[in-house]
């Protein structure tokens, strides 16, 4: 029988992270990021909320206030802590669909994330046998953990959270790590791991397509 996820009380911190958690996560290799906005066009529904967690199971939620990413506030000063974070060379960061969450994260906080890892990327390279790559099937089949997704399309600009919306953007969080070990040797076992990383370089790239509205970039 499937296992439930971790229980993990998050931080909940409002425009950024503070200075004692952003030199906590620059002490980790990797850390897991996740992102809930408005909705799934990510000019037009705006970012809310950045979910961090590393290998401690320090796990922070951070909102994403409207007048923060007012076009008249500039990109640099909008979370510059996070923005920090995010960029350091040294903190692998982990997601699941990176392309929308960079996209979201470059487009209303001007952050440009590297370096970076795709568990969904890994695991439509790996799970050939298969076409379902959301992270609710993917963490059941590798981690035999079953994730309740029933407060994935609700408000997340309130600025009081229900406690069901905080478990889930928690818990989905709290399960990137450990899905990048298993995806890791299943895809070096097949020689795909140079291929994998070289997508997950193209990534930002990619986002960056996608907020300027090109759409078939690369077909004839």
């Amino acid at each position: 029988m499937p296992q439930r996820p971790p229980e993990v009380t998050p931080e909940i911190v409002k425009r950024d992270i503070t200075e004692e958690q952003l030199a906590a996560y620059l002490a980790s290799p990797q850390l897991a990021v996740d992102t809930e906005t408005l909705g799934l066009n990510t000019v037009r529904d705006r970012l809310c909320v950045v979910q961090l967690c590393d290998r401690a199971g320090r796990a922070t939620l951070v909102q994403i206030l409207k007048e923060q990413i007012d076009p008249q506030v500039p990109l640099a000063g909008r979370a510059p802590r996070l923005q920090r974070l995010l960029e350091a060379p040294g903190v692998l960061k982990v997601f699941h669909f990176a392309r929308f969450d960079v996209a979201a994260l470059r487009h209303y906080l001007g952050i440009d994330v590297t370096p970076l890892y795709c568990t969904r990327t890994a695991s439509k390279l790996i799970r050939t046998y298969t076409e379902r790559h959301g992270l609710k099937d993917v963490v059941l089949e590798l981690l035999d953990i079953e994730l309740d997704k029933a407060a994935r399309n609700t408000d997340w600009a309130s600025p009081d959270l229900k406690p069901e919306q905080v478990r889930y953007a928690i818990s989905d969080v709290t399960l990137l790590l450990p899905l990048m070990d298993r995806l890791e040797p299943l895809l070096e076992r097949e020689g795909r791991g140079e291929l994998a990383r070289a997508c997950f370089r193209a990534i930002p790239v990619l986002a960056r397509l996608d907020v300027l509205g090109y759409q078939g970039l690369f077909e004839h």
